[in-house]
Formats: C-alpha cells, structure tokens, sequence
C-alpha cells in the first residue's frame, strides 16, 4: 500500500476514555506507506510529556520547513478557527482552536505541497506600499501586484465545526479537509486516513478528485460513514 499524503487524528491520550489511547507505533507504520502528512496534535503534546516530537522524528518525520529535526516544538503549522468554544473551565480563556502540523519525510522538494487559493476581494484601485524590509528577511525588491478573484490561504483557517450535523464526536468539516488536501496531494493522488471515524476524509478526497484509503478500529463508526459516503 502507498500513499500520497496522510491525513491523521488519533487519540490523543488525554482523557480516560477507553478509546483515547495513543496507539504505539503507528507513526512508524505510517512512515511505510508515505512521505507526507498533517497530523491533528494539540501543540502542548510537544512542549511537555509526553513529548511527542521526538515519536515523530524517530520515525523518520521532519516537520515541514522545520530546520530542527528533534522537532521538540512545532513552530510551522495552521491553526483551524472554529465557530464554536469548547471545555468547562471558567478561570480559562474559552477554547475555539485546534492546530495541524504538516510532516514530510526525505527531500523537501520531492514532496508535493501547493499552498491552495481560496475566494478574494477584487480591489482595482487599492494602492500598495512599499516598505523597507527587515535585514532578516534578506533584501526582497519591489514588486507590483494585481488585486485578483482569488488569494493564497492563511495559516489561519475559519471554518464551522460540524456541531450539529456529525456523525462522530471528533468528526473534522470537509471544507477545512479540503485544504489540506488540496495542499499535499497531487491531483488524482491517494490520501490515507487511519483514524478515519466519520468518513469525512474521503468525501473531500473524492471532491479534490483524489483517492481515499481508510482505517477506523469502531465498527459502528464503519457503518456509519459507509452510509454516509454512499448517499452523499
């Protein structure tokens, strides 16, 4: 089995529910099959125990345009905005994110990545500035630009959860999906999802024109996104 690009959520190990352990090995096993991935990680997970960088790169993964490849933090990654908070606490700042870091290995350049557009502003008349650049950024000339129907996507992605219509509890929405799909798989590509649960993986492989391959351990949750990819 080969891969183009694997899309992962796995049990973070966060809780004492019987399903969220994370399953040893399994970054290793996914390192068999393809050289790149997003994976869905809180960034705490690599600060502090258990450290999970390190899992990544003993299995080969560099995180993507990382130059430290202990990868103990994860400093290039994007950020899904949702429209809803979650958690209890009330001495807290009400959570609204989750983060997704892109991990590759071998040569960066053998790596497909394309930073996918989305809808822009038209704006003909709009005036650019040019200013100094910072010596760490190197000496960039000026460049015009033209206002287009279309920009680049931001590291920062708002997207509306899938509260209310999933058929998993931890169910990612197709639009979000899409980017990152979009982002690593070339066109009629083959993208893997081994903690697949609601199924939503492969409805927005399909709309990308791409292949889908999925894993899930729950039976019910099998069932589940079958019916859901056969009537949608």
């Amino acid at each position: 089995m080969y891969a183009d690009l694997i899309i992962a959520d796995p049990p973070y190990e966060q809780t004492s529910l019987s399903w969220d352990r994370w399953p040893a090995g399994w970054l290793t096993a996914a390192a068999s099959v393809a050289n790149a991935m997003w994976c869905f990680l809180p960034l705490r997970q690599f600060a502090m125990p258990p450290y999970r960088g390190q899992e990544f790169a003993a299995a080969g993964w560099r995180l993507s345009q990382d130059l430290e490849p202990a990868a103990d933090t994860a400093e290039d990654h994007w950020t899904w905005e949702k429209h809803n908070g979650s958690g209890f606490s009330t001495d807290r700042l009400r959570r609204v994110h989750e983060t997704v870091t892109h991990w590759y290995r071998g040569r960066w350049s053998a790596v497909h990545h394309q930073v996918p557009t989305v809808p822009g502003q038209i704006r003909p008349s709009a005036t650019i500035a040019h200013r100094s650049q910072p010596t760490h950024t190197g000496r960039i000339r000026s460049a015009g630009y033209t206002y287009g129907p279309t920009r680049l996507a931001r590291s920062v992605v708002r997207v509306r959860s899938a509260h209310g219509t999933a058929i998993h509890p931890t169910q990612k929405p197709v639009e979000l999906l899409d980017l990152l799909i979009r982002y690593g798989c070339p066109p009629g590509g083959v993208v893997l999802d081994p903690f697949s649960g609601s199924g939503s993986t492969a409805i927005a492989a399909r709309a990308a024109g791409c292949r889908a391959i999925l894993i899930e351990a729950d039976e019910a949750h099998c069932t589940r996104s079958a019916h859901w990819l056969a009537t949608t």
